[in-house]
């Protein structure tokens, strides 16, 4: 298998290590226009074929059926990369966030159903944790009765990308690089996640905000026009029926730190900590009228970190094995579903998304 990566930086060598542990003989290429960056990783990765350019890589051989290239650019340039590599006859992988607007992400899908090839997004990285699929058991098995809400506040007062976190990576702090702030950094696990546990057949964003709280350490010599803090209501269909979903992401507040989902339900509630497997499940239900907690064990770990889990998830679909990976219309509906929450943030308007199959 060759796997084509377009962008040499940090996220980059992620997947690289990652196709190590594909289970197959890999050929890595990469291609960055950035002399330095190349090198870097060159020195890291000796046997991947460099270039300069991603249409000289891809244009270098014919493709294969099973060849995978993973964008790994900024968001800014993630269409048009994504595009040719798909219409080169490629399967495509593309980093989060998927795209800077719904018409990228479309024109994306597009030319995926035309070349007749997978095209997925990161945004599984945190899908099908252990953790995850403990809660998911829980709902299935009817104890937590008809279930009608779900918290879902993931909350760090000073992670701000390109501040605290990779700050030498400003781009994260310019919409017009970056399509916007933690909504499209973290949102897109958030949404992959919350279309994991409730596999909506339409997702409607009843109401949203954005924020962006000050602090002393906010540059002022590049745009900073990104929100670090967010929230929507929203109502997803499920094959059980309506369920009401807080949602609320920062990695910027001057609130408390706070990590915790929670399923509430007629019967019972279950309630755990989103992105962090290590953390325990607990259920809570009535037991003759007093509250009995205990807690639910996950399923077996897997080997595989967060870093992995999307290339190798996106390689088990190209083989034709079961695979947690988000593809094609489902991919980009997510990410509607992102854009719509700027948009009701925007105008005030709730916005309906059905759910393609």
């Amino acid at each position: 298998m060759r796997v084509y990566l377009i962008g040499a930086g940090v996220i980059a060598r992620t997947h690289a290590d990652a196709a190590a542990k594909l289970g197959e003989p890999v050929e890595l290429r990469v291609a960055d226009p950035n002399a330095t960056v190349l090198a870097g990783f060159s020195a890291a990765y000796p046997d991947a074929l460099a270039f300069s350019s991603a249409e000289d890589m891809l244009a270098s051989e014919p493709a294969a059926d099973d060849d995978v290239v993973l964008v790994a650019t900024p968001p800014a340039i993630h269409a048009g990369p994504a595009v040719a590599a798909l219409r080169s006859g490629r399967h495509v992988l593309c980093e989060k966030p998927l795209a800077m607007s719904v018409e990228e992400a479309e024109e994306m899908l597009a030319a995926a159903q035309a070349a007749g090839r997978l095209f997925g997004s990161c945004s599984t990285r945190f899908r099908a944790l252990p953790h995850t699929d403990a809660v998911k058991g829980v709902r299935a098995s009817g104890v937590l009765g008809d279930v009608y809400h779900l918290s879902f506040v993931t909350k760090w007062p000073r992670s701000r990308a390109g501040i605290e976190y990779q700050p030498a990576s400003r781009w994260f702090l310019d919409s017009r690089l970056s399509g916007g702030g933690v909504v499209m950094d973290w949102g897109p696990y958030d949404m992959s996640t919350l279309f994991d546990l409730l596999e909506p057949s339409a997702v409607e964003v009843v109401d949203a905000w954005i924020a962006q709280p000050r602090t002393g350490a906010d540059p002022t010599d590049v745009v900073f026009d990104t929100e670090t803090h967010a929230g929507a209501t929203l109502r997803f269909t499920t094959a059980d029926g309506v369920v009401r979903v807080d949602y609320e992401r920062a990695n910027g507040t001057h609130g408390e730190e706070v990590a915790r989902a929670e399923f509430e339900g007629t019967r019972g509630a279950v309630h755990w900590t989103p992105f962090d497997s290590q953390q325990p499940v607990f259920l809570r239900t009535d037991r003759d009228g007093e509250i009995v907690e205990e807690e639910v064990p996950p399923p077996p770990r897997s080997d595989l970190t967060i870093f992995d889990r999307p290339l190798v998830s996106f390689v088990d679909a190209v083989r034709g094995r079961p695979s947690p990976a988000t593809l094609g219309a489902a991919a980009v509906d997510e990410f509607r579903c992102l854009r719509a929450i700027y948009e009701t943030a925007r105008t005030g308007v709730a916005v309906r998304i059905e759910v393609r199959r």
